[in-house]
């Protein structure tokens, strides 16, 4: 069976774009790694990217008068390179409505936090600051509005007293490098839907346990 050609787009370290690596570098895994595209240059995601034999490319957005022209270029580099899915690891751009539009169902994202709890930025300072007791990370589909899009996999973490932010964003991130090889794995694998807005996932098991902090006497 064919792998599902997948292009990642980042603008900076590319942690999640390793993990991505990691799980494309095992001969089973049903995706593997196009393009990988970078609107910063001399960035360090290019240097994983170059050193797994990935192609890389450039789309420095500050050579642009406007988004749409940059937008433009990064989907032309995209359709040259066969990609069937886009994935955003950490790239610090907004995207217009058109561009999402053009790969809708074809463009996720890895956020950390539960949505929709915390969008935006400056998260885990937010969580630690509201005193939740559970934070997380989602991978899900993009739409036009920020952080919004339907749900593919999310994965929870407790908020342990004396976090602070750097701490938390850790613990949160060993999470993210989990859960988005897991997504791309699910819908390269044709696994998964959008109806109503609303994912649906063919043959998924639930984790069937609470989770309760503090935890109870």
């Amino acid at each position: 069976m064919a792998k599902l050609k997948i292009a990642v787009l980042i603008s900076g370290r590319g942690s999640n774009l390793q993990s991505l690596i990691d799980a494309c570098a095992d001969e089973t895994y049903p995706a593997q790694i196009v393009l990988v595209i970078s609107n910063v240059p001399d960035v360090m995601g290019l240097e994983r990217a170059a050193k797994a034999g990935i192609p890389t490319t450039v789309v420095d957005h500050t050579a642009f008068e406007d988004r749409g022209p940059f937008e433009d270029a990064m989907n032309d580099a995209l359709k040259q390179a066969g990609a069937e899915l886009v994935c955003l690891a950490g790239f610090m751009r907004l995207l217009t409505d058109s561009f999402v539009d053009r790969w809708r169902d074809r463009l996720i994202n890895i956020h950390p936090s539960l949505l929709p709890a915390f969008r935006g930025l400056h998260i885990h300072e937010r969580v630690i600051e509201y005193g939740a007791r559970f934070t997380g990370c989602t991978v899900h589909y993009v739409r036009p509005a920020m952080d919004d899009g339907p749900i593919i996999v999310q994965a929870a973490v407790p908020v342990l007293a004396g976090d602070d932010a750097d701490t938390l964003a850790d613990r949160v991130l060993a999470q993210e490098h989990v859960i988005y090889p897991l997504a791309v794995r699910l819908i390269a694998e044709s696994r998964v839907r959008v109806a109503q807005e609303q994912v649906i996932i063919d043959h998924a098991e639930a984790l069937g346990e609470r989770m309760v902090n503090p935890k109870p006497d």
